[in-house]
């Protein structure tokens, strides 16, 4: 239940049996209370008096007329000391009264008023009263019990104030406790996000896109591991640009980037979820394909990729190289991308020599130059 949904004496939890409590604690008893009742009429001509002498005391106190600050609020409060006073001779202590009590603590809490100015204007009212007392009751021992009956009643008055004001402090704290758990939560969101950011660009190719060379033996170690324990095939293939150099020499390195970032979509677009693709260097690239034989990769894997390459580099060529690791027996991470590198120049080296013999067959093939 939300706090605005509660009276003051259901937050505090001041039933009935607990003010019956206090009033024990500070001995107020029947004839207390009696004896208060009695002299309420004497009080109610007396009062107005007393108020504005109270309030020209309080206001000769800068702190205090800095807190009241206008003649509209100085009115009220004259209407609220007047109700208080006439309350304390009410003679009748009950739940009403214990809530207003309990509101004056929650009031003075809010206004800012300190415990020390709230204690002073306290001992004022008090001293004030005594002086009412003893002039209105001609008998001196009479007036000493009733005195003494006042007293008590303002310690219990205190009590209830003080609990309401060290509640309000209390559920401030509790208020900016959770208001800093809640900033420190979003903090270490905030945090978490940055460096699974950070982490996430610490693994990652600027420019392709796909995971950066720093990791490529731990991860393959991890499949490889993953792989010997399921008794299950893994494939490494190692990729490279065929003229790349000369696409950049010629014409220029913004175009080679454009080519390494379409072959690296194509890469992504034809790789599974459990595959893990990363641009080794340069215009080399390494994939390892776990659950896929060597045949598989060279049937399906590379012949889509050149497919899905040639769609927007219409003749652009790629060697490749590929190696299995037997399910029973895996060699190292780093032998496995050796034997690929050095099968992918095997597969570059024939490229090449397929060029040239293209162009000795193109030679061959032209008719003499004409002598004259």
């Amino acid at each position: 239940m939300r706090r605005t949904e509660q009276t003051l004496l259901e937050q505090m939890r001041i039933t009935e049996l607990e003010i019956d409590n206090r009033k024990t604690l500070f001995s107020i008893t029947a004839a207390d209370c009696e004896r208060l009742a009695q002299i309420k009429p004497m009080i109610e001509r007396e009062v107005d008096r007393l108020v504005h002498q109270f309030y020209d005391l309080q206001t000769s106190v800068p702190e205090i007329a800095l807190l009241i600050g206008d003649a509209d609020t100085l009115r009220r409060l004259r209407g609220a000391q007047r109700t208080y006073v006439i309350d304390l001779f009410s003679g009748f202590y009950d739940i009403e009264y214990v809530n207003n009590r309990l509101r004056i603590g929650m009031v003075h809490k809010r206004i800012g008023v300190e415990p020390k100015l709230y204690l002073a204007a306290i001992h004022q009212l008090k001293t004030l009263l005594n002086a009412l007392l003893a002039r209105l009751i001609p008998d001196a021992t009479e007036a000493r019990h009733m005195i003494m009956s006042v007293e008590k009643l303002f310690m219990f008055d205190i009590s209830l104030v003080f609990d309401t004001y060290i509640r309000s402090l209390i559920s401030e704290i509790e208020a900016s406790k959770e208001k800093s758990e809640c900033y420190a939560s979003e903090l270490e969101d905030k945090v978490k996000e940055r460096t699974k950011q950070l982490e996430m660009m610490s693994r990652t190719d600027a420019l392709t896109g796909l995971l950066n060379v720093r990791h490529l033996v731990e991860t393959l170690t991890q499949c490889l591991r993953a792989a010997q324990r399921r008794l299950e095939s893994l494939t490494v293939v190692f990729l490279d640009i065929n003229d790349f150099k000369r696409i950049n020499d010629e014409e220029g390195h913004q175009r080679g980037d454009e080519i390494l970032r379409t072959v690296a979509d194509a890469i992504r677009l034809i790789s599974r979820t459990e595959d893990y693709c990363f641009r080794y260097g340069g215009d080399e690239f390494c994939i390892i394909l776990p659950r896929c034989t060597e045949a598989q990769a060279r049937q399906s894997y590379g012949k889509r990729l050149i497919a899905e390459v040639n769609r927007h580099e219409a003749g652009l060529s790629i060697s490749g190289g590929y190696v299995q690791a037997c399910p029973a027996e895996h060699a190292s991470a780093e032998e496995l991308i050796r034997i690929a590198d050095e099968r992918m120049y095997l597969d570059k080296q024939q490229y090449r020599q397929q060029g040239i013999v293209k162009v000795e067959n193109q030679e061959q093939d032209e008719p003499p130059a004409n002598p004259h």
